[in-house]
């Protein structure tokens, strides 16, 4: 997208040079001969940069470069002025000036402090995505499966990743992975090297979201004491991931809508259009076409993000990369807590892979880390899953006796007395005919926390 540059000149000539040398540098030009048709003309449209004579006819430049400045504090303005001054230069550097020229000057001059301002106005914009933690999508990080469901979302992701500028609609149940399709639509897409900016819908209050989502201009509300770009703005050039879209309120969806049709928005309390060239990716596990019936979810704007859909099938229907899943997550979790990787018993595979997952894939994750936890690294076996999927163990060893080791056998009896014992070791042990150092050894070496941590009144460790 071309920069913009404001010319303020009163010099025709002068004027109409700089535009023309400008915009054949691919640069998007607009022109002003008072410092009145100036400031009207920089308060109803974002420039990268602006050219400002310093003699004007009813202003003088000093005083449309603050009133500028106080519009916009980020606003790169290059003073022109043929009256070569110490104290003129040091003033307007004082209001805010980047730099200054005194006429006459080079073309070359003109273009090569051109040059080197956009490209600061560049490095201010990077910062400010940085600073609100605008990481960059890895390509495809996490998309583990293999099934018919999976690889036919994972094709129209593709393929809807390639046509950079259409508007993304992605559903599915809670965690089943949502955000990491949308990621994989930026990182496969054009604009992968642009920035990568989420925003929950759901995680702000009405007035903060907006503010969050368009920036504001100084003095729109109370604590605004300065002008803040809004994470629209920060996504220029790349991709905006509006996670949990049915949740954001009513009055926001026309401005949303007017946003992605126009590319263009106003920060709150402000009259600029500022213009953008953002890729709209959302996500939502709510059925917005019966909220569109209720009235709760504009209909035009449901229809302008869909363009691109794109459903993520729920673990439970995609059962056949359940196992892969779960090594995947437990490689993830033993590398950052620096354990070895663990093995999958083989009575924990089944286990797996017949339970529900209610809670998708980030229900499995959870899972894994807390298994791996449980485990120290040793090789994961059923006690080391929740009871509603270790629960089946008894079930399938009633059925299948002959396939579940002689040491599981032996853990799970020691585990069904200590809690038939409330955790009374000492109890526990006259039960099992075991001494109490036996079973205490037993129950570090399995990991129980809560019975190593757990005392008995009037007895001994």
């Amino acid at each position: 997208m071309p920069e913009r540059i404001l010319v303020v000149e009163d010099d025709s000539t002068i004027r109409v040079t700089l535009g023309e040398v400008l915009g054949k540098l691919g640069h998007e030009i607009d022109q002003a001969d008072t410092g009145a048709a100036a400031l009207e003309l920089f308060r109803a449209r974002d420039y990268d940069l602006v050219l400002l004579d310093l003699r004007l006819p009813d202003l003088s430049g000093l005083e449309v470069l603050k009133q500028m400045r106080e519009s916009d504090e980020q606003a790169l303005v290059v003073v022109m002025t043929a009256y070569p001054e110490v104290r003129t230069a040091i003033a307007s550097v004082k209001a805010g000036a980047y730099d200054y020229l005194n006429k006459p000057f080079e073309l070359d001059d003109l273009r090569e402090l051109v040059k080197r301002a956009l490209e600061t106005r560049r490095l201010r914009r990077e910062v400010a995505r940085l600073s609100v933690s605008a990481a960059r999508a890895a390509p495809v990080e996490g998309m583990v499966g293999s099934s018919t469901a999976f690889a036919a979302a994972l094709e129209v992701t593709r393929k809807i990743a390639a046509a950079g500028r259409v508007p993304v609609l992605i559903r599915g149940e809670s965690g089943t992975g949502k955000e990491r399709i949308a990621q994989a639509i930026h990182a496969l897409s054009p604009r992968a090297a642009g920035p990568w900016v989420t925003l929950n819908c759901s995680a702000l209050a009405e007035g903060l979201l907006e503010s969050e989502m368009f920036g504001h201009e100084k003095g729109a509300f109370t604590d605004a004491k300065t002008m803040k770009p809004g994470l629209l703005e920060l996504a220029n050039g790349g991709t905006l991931f509006l996670d949990e879209i049915g949740d954001l309120a009513l009055a926001l969806q026309p401005k949303l809508l007017r946003a992605l049709e126009t590319q263009t928005f106003r920060r709150v309390g402000g009259q600029k259009e500022v213009r953008v060239d953002v890729r709209f990716v959302a996500a939502t596990n709510r059925d917005l076409e019966a909220m569109v019936r209720t009235g709760t979810f504009r209909e035009d704007l449901y229809y302008r993000l869909n363009v691109g859909s794109i459903d993520v099938p729920p673990l439970r229907e995609r059962r056949a990369d359940i196992l892969a899943l779960a090594r995947h997550f437990l490689a993830e979790a033993a590398r950052t807590m620096g354990l070895a990787e663990p093995r999958l018993d083989g009575a924990v595979q089944p286990l797996l892979e017949s339970y529900s997952w209610p809670g998708n894939a980030r229900e499995l994750r959870n899972v894994m880390e807390r298994a791996l936890i449980l485990s120290g690294g040793a090789p994961i076996l059923a006690l080391h899953l929740p009871r509603e999927i270790s629960s089946r163990a008894s079930d399938r060893g009633g059925a299948e006796p002959g396939l579940v080791p002689l040491e599981e056998i032996e853990r799970r009896h020691i585990r069904r007395v200590l809690e038939a014992c409330g955790g009374n070791k000492t109890q526990a042990a006259k039960l099992l005919g075991i001494t109490r150092l036996t079973l205490r050894n037993k129950v570090n070496e399995y990991g129980w926390q809560e019975f190593i941590e757990r005392g008995e009144p009037g007895a001994g460790r």
